[in-house]
């Protein structure tokens, strides 16, 4: 008889209260402290929290479960924030996993036959789930009930298995990796944009009270417009610059001292950081011709994901990148943030 699916035990994922609060610990707990508890603490984002507002209501109404919900965009921009106010929200209980983690369908299974009525099923990066597993969340998705194989061969039988009503959360930065089918099961499908540095400068304001640290306008709307329209980004930025404002017996965090700090980890006007400044270096070695994106991975020592899904996006809305046909090319304006004059960027021996 083949291997029964894994009982699932979502107490497995909690930390172990008496273990030792390692640094990574320690700043994973202080980021989850300022993640938003409730839809009323999420700034920003409009649009959506006011169409989730009007699901949830309308879900809690009828008694049933918040239908499928996706939700997609860049990373650090509260799509994980948001899973865990969907199910405080609709009072359940959240159940969190990651696409990677679901290696088999019996994974899957032995989360599922664990679930209770509403509770929230949150899938971090759900287009790496792989598809035999994405397979099985059709049924569960749509009927909820899964089917498993006990024995093999001739003697092989399928046992369905009824769970409960559940809604399904799902977080990806790349949404074009979905299956169409996979994509047309979520109800709710939801993009989140970057912010606005006016709400950034919202989110540092809370973030600030909650570290118990001074932080007057013009330090809140430096760290904002340095931010990438990224809270993640902003708010690890304010808790480099509180290290600095202690050592330096500063109670209160003003423009000067936000600058400095700033500047101290290598970030520039334009919210560039040495990586931005080699990507763009490297095609300002002859910015008229494209260069692949290959050649720049292997120039700056980084991997193609991760230029095309966390730097990219940041220079193109700046306006310092743009896409070819045939490749990435730096733009005047990119030049510029680099302190080259467009004119003469090109010319030989200007990177020697």
């Amino acid at each position: 008889m083949a291997e029964l699916p894994r009982v699932f035990d979502p107490s497995a994922l909690e930390e172990d209260p008496k273990a030792p609060l390692g640094a990574e610990t320690a700043e994973r707990d202080l980021e989850a402290g300022l993640r938003p508890q409730n839809l009323t603490e999420f700034v920003g984002q409009e649009r959506l929290l006011s169409n989730l507002r009007v699901a949830i209501q309308a879900a809690r109404a009828r008694g049933d479960s918040l239908d499928h919900t996706l939700f997609s965009g860049p990373p650090g921009l509260g799509k994980t924030s948001l899973a865990r106010i969907l199910a405080h929200e609709l009072g359940t209980r959240l159940v969190p996993t990651s696409g990677p983690a679901l290696e088999r369908p019996r994974d899957l299974v032995g989360i599922l036959t664990q679930l209770k009525r509403g509770d929230v099923l949150f899938i971090d990066e759900v287009h790496r789930i792989p598809a035999p597993v994405e397979e099985y969340l059709y049924s569960a998705m749509e009927d909820f009930s899964v089917d498993f194989t006990i024995d093999q061969g001739p003697h092989a039988r399928v046992v369905p298995l009824q769970i409960a009503p559940f809604t399904l959360v799902g977080a990806t930065t790349r949404e074009g990796l979905l299956s169409a089918p996979f994509r047309s099961r979520f109800g709710i499908a939801e993009r989140l944009v970057p912010y606005p540095p006016e709400d950034l400068v919202r989110i540092l304001l809370r973030s600030a009270s909650i570290l118990s640290i001074g932080l007057d306008d013009s330090g809140a709307q430096l760290i904002a417009e340095r931010s990438r329209g990224t809270p993640r980004i902003a708010n690890r930025f304010l808790r480099r610059v509180r290290d600095f404002a202690q050592v330096a017996g500063s109670k209160s965090v003003d423009g000067r001292l936000a600058a400095e700090t700033l500047a101290r980890l290598g970030v520039d006007q334009h919210g560039l950081e040495e990586l931005d400044r080699r990507i763009l270096g490297v095609m300002a070695h002859n910015p008229e011709l494209p260069v692949g994106l290959k050649t720049i991975a292997a120039a700056v020592g980084e991997s193609e994901d991760t230029i095309e899904e966390v730097f990219e996006p940041h220079l193109l809305r700046c306006g310092f990148l743009q896409k070819t046909a045939r490749g990435r090319m730096v733009t005047p304006r990119g030049l510029e943030a680099l302190g080259l004059d467009p004119r003469s960027a090109g010319e030989p021996g200007l990177f020697a």
